[in-house]
Parts: C-alpha cells; sequence; structure tokens
C-alpha cells in the first residue's frame, strides 16, 4: 500500500526499474534512474538539517531534475512549494515568505536576478542552484546525497505540497495538499482515463498547476513515460507528438484553442488515444475542431479545482449527446449541488458545487478566515456521525441534470446581472467562439445605473485576421437574446492569461476599466 507520494516512484522502480519514466529533450530517466535522483535529493535535504515537513521552494523550468526534486522532498520527510518560474521576483518572494520555505532550488541565473528580491525572505537559509555557480549558494552536484533518506514517520494525512492560486488581485493562496490527497488522485484519474504502462503522456502545463503536476501523479502510478516540454510555440506540442508518439494530452481551453489553429500532420496525431480538458470549459467549436484533428482521440472533458484537485470528468461517451456537461464525480470523490442554506438542489436548480472525499485539501496555508469560508461541514451527512467532516464549497455554480450530468454555469462572483437577468459569461463566450470570428473571447459585467451591468465583451480575432466589432456584435444578435447581447465589443491582439493560461478575467477587468 503506497501511502506517501514518493512511493510512487520507488514502487514502479522496483516493479519496472528499466522502463522510461521522463524524458526531457534528449534525455530519458528510467524509473530506477528517477527513485535513485529522488533519494538522492531526499537525502541532501536531510544533510541540511531540514525536520518533517518544512517546506523546499522548486523554482524551476520542467526537467528531470525538478521532478527528481519534487518526489526527493516527500522522501527526505519535507513539503514541496512549487513555483511558477513565469513569476516575477516580489512574487517569488512573497511565496517563499509567506509559507517559510528554508530550501529553494532554482538556477544560477534566476537566482542572480532574484537575490535582491529574496533578501527578506527570514526562513530561507539555503539555495541549491543548477546551470552553474552563485555566491552564497550550493551547486546540484554538491546538495545531492549518497546516503539513504530519513524516514520521519510522515503519514498519508501529513502535508506533501502547498500550491500557490494565482491572482491578479489580492495576495495568492497557498492550498494545502497532504500525501493522501496527492496518492489518491493520481490513483483516481488514472482509472478513469485508463492510464497503463504503454501510456506516454505529454505535460504541458506548468506542474506548479495542479493539473499540470496531476501527468506525473497519473502517469507514475501506473508505469506511464512523461514527456515534459516547456511550453513555447503551440508547434511544439505538434512536434513533441510525432516524436514520441503521445497517447495522451491535457490542456486548458486557451492552448487547446492554439493547437486547433495549427497543422498536424499524421504522425503526430496517430497515437492519441485521449486529449483531456481542464481549467474551464472547452468551447464546443474548439472541442468539434480538435475531434476532427485527433478523429480516433477519446475527449475527456474534465472539472477540477486546486482545492479539491480534480473533481468531475464526462465519460467520452456521453460527449454526443451533452458536449456541455462537466460529467460525473471521479472516483472516489461525491460532488454535490447546494443551495445558500447547505440543503441539496433538485435536478435542473442551479446551486453550488461541493466537493467532498479523500481529495479535499487541508486548507489554506496560515489563512484560518479564508480556509473557513471555504471549508465547511460537509452536507447530506448521516446525522449520527459525530466527527466532523470538512468538504470544499467550490465557489461554481453548476446544475444536475435528471440522470446526474453536471453543466458548469458560472464562478458565482463572475455571473452577470443585466436588466433583471442573470447571465452567464461563458454562454456568451461560446457563441462567440462558434461564429468563427475570435480565437480569444471573454465576458464581463461593468456597473451600470441603468442595467444593474453591461455586458463587454473582449475578443481577439481568429487567426490574426482583421476583425472590426460590428460584425461580431451582428453575428451575436442572429444568436443571442437582446438582454445577452454585449454593448460593446474590443477587439484587442490578445486578452491577458495568467501564468497558468487560463484567461486572467481580474487583470482585463481592471486594463478594461482603466481605458
Amino acid at each position: 500500500m503506497r501511502t506517501q507520494l514518493h512511493e510512487i516512484v520507488e514502487h514502479m522502480a522496483a516493479r519496472r526499474p528499466e522502463a522510461p519514466a521522463l524524458t526531457f529533450k534528449d534525455q530519458t530517466a528510467s524509473y530506477a534512474q528517477l527513485w535513485a535522483g529522488a533519494k538522492a535529493v531526499g537525502a541532501g535535504l536531510n544533510a541540511l538539517g531540514l525536520a518533517r515537513g518544512e517546506r523546499i521552494g522548486l523554482l524551476l523550468d520542467k526537467r528531470i531534475e525538478t521532478v527528481e526534486s519534487i518526489f526527493g522532498a516527500s522522501a527526505g520527510g519535507a513539503v514541496f512549494v512549487p513555483i511558477n518560474p513565469l513569476l516575477k521576483g516580489p512574487q517569488v518572494a512573497y511565496i517563499l515568505d509567506d509559507c517559510d520555505v528554508r530550501v529553494l532550488i532554482t538556477t544560477a541565473p534566476r537566482y542572480e536576478l532574484l537575490r535582491d528580491d529574496l533578501a527578506g525572505c527570514e526562513a530561507l537559509e539555503h539555495v541549491v542552484v543548477l546551470d552553474g555557480e552563485a555566491s552564497g549558494a550550493v551547486t546540484w552536484d554538491a546538495f545531492l546525497s549518497d546516503a539513504e533518506p530519513v524516514d520521519h514517520g510522515v503519514v498519508d494525512v501529513d502535508m506533501a505540497a502547498i500550491f500557490y492560486t494565482s491572482g491578479s488581485t489580492g495576495k495568492p493562496k497557498g492550498v494545502v495538499l497532504s500525501h493522501r490527497n496527492l496518492v489518491v488522485g493520481g490513483a483516481s484519474v488514472s482509472q478513469y482515463l485508463a492510464n497503463d504502462e504503454q501510456d506516454v503522456i505529454l505535460a504541458a502545463l506548468p506542474l506548479s498547476f495542479d493539473a499540470g503536476f496531476s501527468q506525473l501523479t497519473t502517469a507514475f502510478t501506473v508505469g506511464a513515460h512523461v514527456v515534459l516540454l516547456n511550453y513555447l510555440l503551440p508547434k511544439d506540442v505538434v512536434r513533441l507528438c510525432a516524436r514520441h508518439q503521445v497517447t495522451g494530452l491535457t490542456c486548458v481551453p486557451p492552448l487547446f484553442i492554439q493547437l486547433t489553429e495549427q497543422q498536424w500532420p499524421d504522425e503526430a496525431t496517430a497515437s492519441l488515444r485521449y486529449f483531456a480538458n481542464t481549467g474551464g470549459r472547452m468551447p464546443r467549436a474548439t472541442l468539434d475542431k480538435l475531434r476532427a484533428i485527433f478523429p480516433q482521440a477519446k475527449p475527456f472533458l474534465m472539472y477540477g479545482l486546486t482545492e479539491a484537485f480534480r473533481s468531475t470528468y464526462l465519460d467520452p461517451a456521453e460527449v454526443d449527446r451533452r458536449p456541455d456537461s462537466i460529467g460525473k464525480a471521479i472516483p472516489n470523490a461525491e460532488v454535490l449541488v447546494v443551495r445558500e442554506d447547505g440543503s441539496i438542489c433538485d435536478a435542473g436548480e442551479e446551486g453550488e458545487l461541493v466537493h467532498r472525499g479523500a481529495l479535499v485539501s487541508l486548507g489554506y496555508w496560515n489563512d484560518p478566515e479564508k480556509t473557513a469560508e471555504r471549508f465547511k461541514p460537509a452536507p447530506n451527512r448521516a446525522p449520527g456521525i459525530v466527527n466532523p467532516e470538512l468538504a470544499v464549497f467550490s465557489g461554481d455554480l453548476v446544475r444536475r441534470d435528471e440522470e446526474g450530468f453536471l453543466y458548469f454555469v458560472s464562478r458565482k462572483d463572475e455571473m452577470i446581472k443585466t436588466s433583471g437577468y442573470r447571465v452567464s459569461p461563458t454562454e456568451i463566450e461560446e457563441v462567440a467562439y462558434a461564429t468563427g470570428l475570435v480565437g480569444d473571447a471573454v465576458a464581463l459585467g461593468f456597473d451600470d445605473d441603468r442595467l444593474g451591468q453591461r455586458i463587454v465583451l473582449a475578443v481577439s480575432p481568429a487567426d490574426g485576421s482583421e476583425l472590426l466589432p460590428e460584425t461580431l456584435l451582428a453575428a451575436l444578435k442572429a444568436k443571442l437574446p437582446t438582454y445577452m447581447v454585449p454593448k460593446s465589443v474590443l477587439v484587442r491582439p490578445s486578452l491577458p492569461r495568467s501564468p497558468n493560461n487560463k484567461f486572467d478575467r481580474n487583470l482585463l477587468r481592471q486594463e478594461l476599466a482603466s481605458a
């Protein structure tokens, strides 16, 4: 029985030592080599005096040493904090300081750029650098140890990781994940994706993003092969799919939109067994294009939130009948739709998505107020159970049909209230995508004395072509009821994205408001 994160790799190293576990560029590590590297990291952390549960920060691009550090932190009894390398110095320093990171693993050039920003991180005692040397830092080779990692007696409900959610307003929140969350998450996802040791999974999303990290646990749970990609251009995804005969690809909708605009040769599509969507609802037009590009691949439409890792998926057999659905709960989870008072919604009634089970995280690091807002006693439990169970209240509005399938409506705080109606921005965006005129689309509500909120639609043109706002408005008026037609359409070369490549709605709202 595997109860700690590193035991996933340890088990596969014993079972399939020579099988490829991880590829980055022209370098491939077998499971035995990956486990040896993870142990060397764990022992290195022990040698630095890291105690059970202390945090290490990982500020690295995707590479083999990054993955060794993730599983090595677990082997050494530490907690890893993945940091998106796209973040700037003040953001990195905030994360390190917020959770008292004692050891930072990064590259020498990046450390030199961040040195001044990190000066105020009081808990930071050791910096380990790759790709050269830096004053006051330990080199990677000097850090690694040949000793066996110390067994700290960690159990499955102990901390394993802290993932910081991105946001453009306020400070990011650190979601604390247990070993149980990560191990059960990998087993659950690999079960419904039917992953096995023959799979080759392309890791295109950041490892600091829960869905990106999930590519590792999903693959290693079954002994599959992961190919790491530091995303630069959409064509790089196409190239690696062809080179490695990739069988599984998971992306967020903005990336999938870009991928549909690429030329896909037969050698890049022939091996793909499934593609999976996360981080927002897939536009219908994009889904149709992907199914045409990958006719033999099964589409998995998924929903998840960092606070519960993964939550739902739609069985590919149901995609033609209900392509707008986010499906049902993943294995070993229960997903409920509840009213404001915590009671269960009827079929067809909108309510908040609530997730309960082994994947519910441990809350927000050092933030009891925000934790109490989102993590509450699980509804619908038998009254005789005395000990409380916490569920995570997602903040997302969904509805459930008569057969139990769920449909995303909107974020509670993104619903647009206009002319007495409550309007989902995603419904407007879907129609905009379906016109074929736009590459990106984000609908927002702005305060209006007469309407309550006026709808503004920000778009980028499809394929870089010219787009007149009135042309798109005319197409939308033909498809939308009057109250849902945007009062204005703003055409921009591109729309801002977060470090996880999601649309940054808050930043876009600020930019449009100031303009």
